[in-house]
């Protein structure tokens, strides 16, 4: 069965969804057996100012983990714009198709490297669909 283009990007968009909500409930949870409530308050309390304000770790990581999930959901608005595009629209943005395809092949290299299973299994579909999209729509 071949998917057309329209298909694989809201397919890509309902994936990017899913990674925001997953990686939003997900990336400030810890578990007891993990061993890292030391480490956890630590990054909590200590604080150290920067460039005139007062932020401990813990702030960097809560800023920087909400910070991918705003950039999720604007590639998943992107990708659904970009499934209800015309052939020739496509055609018109490739660079933009290409280059937030290939910016998903960084991004799971970067969840193989670092991370774990589930965000590099979603990582590594969307990056699949992306450039299937990509790649139907440049034809």
């Amino acid at each position: 069965m071949k998917l057309s283009s329209s298909i694989l990007y809201r397919i890509a968009s309902v994936l990017l969804l899913l990674f925001a909500a997953g990686h939003t409930l997900g990336f400030r949870a810890t578990k007891p057996e993990w061993g890292v409530d030391a480490l956890i308050s630590s990054m909590r309390t200590i604080h150290f100012d920067v460039q005139g304000f007062s932020r401990s770790y813990w702030d960097l990581f809560v800023g920087f983990g909400l910070f991918v999930t705003v950039f999720l959901l604007f590639a998943a608005v992107l990708a659904w714009q970009l499934g209800g595009a015309s052939r020739e629209t496509l055609h018109q943005l490739s660079g933009v198709t290409w280059s937030l395809a290939i910016t998903f092949v960084g991004i799971t290299i970067v969840c193989c490297m670092y991370i774990f299973m589930v965000p590099i299994i979603f990582a590594a579909v969307i990056t699949l669909c992306l450039i299937l999209a990509a790649w139907s729509a440049g034809k």
